[in-house]
């Protein structure tokens, strides 16, 4: 028999014999080849993110898990949300980014756009969702809600209400929700 040429495919095959270290650490690591189209989108918007985060944002995935993410939002200065803490839980479908990712807050929070279960109606979460946009985008999307309620495409319609009829009774209860639930 004769033995393959050093260098070859053959030779690397029969000549390198993987210890089961070397084994073992090759079942923890994700190739990037292995990675779903959706999941390199997910890894590339993650990267940008990190560069240039919006101010008072941040998110990543819920340990290894690319497609389950945990966001904070602070709560911007000069509304009853200011300086509280917003949890919110991100979920990416496996066809991102032709759909939105699932966005629910899991701080409670006093609003019309957010309903008592965290879930959230924001335009681009829904019709207006687009393949061109990002993580980036829909978390400055989520920040602008802080700053602009949308009443008229409410989830809560009496918070709506009475954001229409009385915004500071509204800004008061907000900003009690904001000191017992966000800080």
């Amino acid at each position: 028999m004769t033995k393959p040429a050093a260098g070859s495919l053959a030779g690397m095959l029969t000549m390198t014999k993987p210890s089961a270290g070397s084994l073992a650490s090759r079942s923890t690591w994700v190739s990037t080849t292995s990675v779903s189209s959706s999941g390199k989108r997910i890894q590339r918007e993650m990267v940008e993110l990190n560069l240039d985060p919006p101010p008072g944002c941040c998110a990543g995935p819920k340990g290894d898990n690319l497609y389950n993410w945990v966001a904070t939002i602070i709560g911007p200065p000069g509304t009853p949300y200011q300086g509280g803490i917003y949890f919110l839980d991100i979920t990416f479908p496996c066809d991102y980014p032709f759909q939105p990712p699932k966005v629910v807050f899991k701080t409670r929070i006093y609003h019309c756009n957010v309903d008592s279960a965290g879930n959230v109606s924001l335009e681009i979460l829904k019709d207006s969702w687009s393949p061109a946009l990002t993580i980036t985008k829909v978390l400055q999307a989520l920040q602008s809600i802080f700053t602009k309620p949308d009443p008229y495409n409410p989830l809560v319609p009496g918070i709506a209400h009475l954001y229409l009829q009385d915004e500071a009774k509204h800004a008061e209860l907000a900003a009690e929700w904001t000191l017992r639930f966000a800080k």
